[in-house]
């Protein structure tokens, strides 16, 4: 006879069906989440994300959904905040560790590949729980390249996907609309009309983040202007 099902909540351990309950939990943070969508476009890499901000006091500029990791990698979460900060800071840590002892950028896929090893931790230890975080990890290297690395730590690669509360819609209409020679401006575009899709409420250039990557410019960021033309 089985141990009482709740048993299996209380760590990382598999159920008699083989599953894992704080995985899949940790997974239900994450379509909880705001919605980020990465791009492969003709020159690099685009990503797009919602800032769901509720508070009315708040400072949008303080809210922040895409990161630079390095020069010509960037990175963007859904799920929990305090996970997606720190694992970003990870992979901040691992990617100039690896330029200080080779003078070189890292791989787009080497870092997602650690990131992926170091989520996987949390989920075979007593005493840890799973990254509640889906991450898009995209950049620049040989080729344009995007990842996602999912709470239970494995990590695939696309040329446009989405994670989030909206990433059903996000990937109905990606696999409809993309195409694979996409200029850079209209893979933002694409992006923008998913996240305004998505979204019911108006969007402003406070609660988008939109960033891109290219071998010419490396990572950058777009300003609030430059956001108001897409919207």
């Amino acid at each position: 006879m089985y141990p009482n099902i709740q048993a299996y909540d209380r760590g990382v351990m598999f159920s008699p069906e083989g599953r894992l309950f704080q995985v899949e939990y940790a997974k239900e943070a994450v379509r909880r989440g705001a919605t980020s969508i990465g791009i492969v476009a003709d020159t690099g890499i685009v990503f797009v994300a919602h800032k769901n901000i509720t508070e009315p006091l708040i400072i949008p500029s303080t809210v922040q959904k895409i990161f630079k990791v390095d020069s010509f990698i960037g990175a963007t979460y859904s799920g929990l905040v305090s996970d997606g900060l720190h694992v970003v800071n990870l992979m901040r840590n691992k990617t100039q560790m690896h330029r200080m002892v080779y003078d070189e950028t890292e791989s787009v896929e080497a870092v997602a590949r650690e990131i992926s090893e170091e989520m996987q931790m949390a989920t075979q230890y007593g005493g840890l729980r799973p990254y509640a975080i889906s991450l898009l990890i995209g950049g620049v290297d040989t080729e344009k390249r995007l990842y996602e690395v999912e709470p239970g730590a494995s990590f695939s690669g696309y040329k446009a996907d989405a994670i989030g509360s909206g990433k059903r819609v996000a990937e109905e209409t990606l696999a409809k609309e993309f195409k694979d020679d996409m200029s850079v401006s209209d893979a933002v575009a694409l992006g923008v009309g998913i996240i305004k899709k998505i979204n019911e409420k108006k969007l402003a250039p406070d609660n988008v983040d939109i960033s891109v990557i290219t071998k010419e410019k490396g990572y950058s960021s777009f300003s609030p202007k430059e956001i108001t033309n897409y919207l």
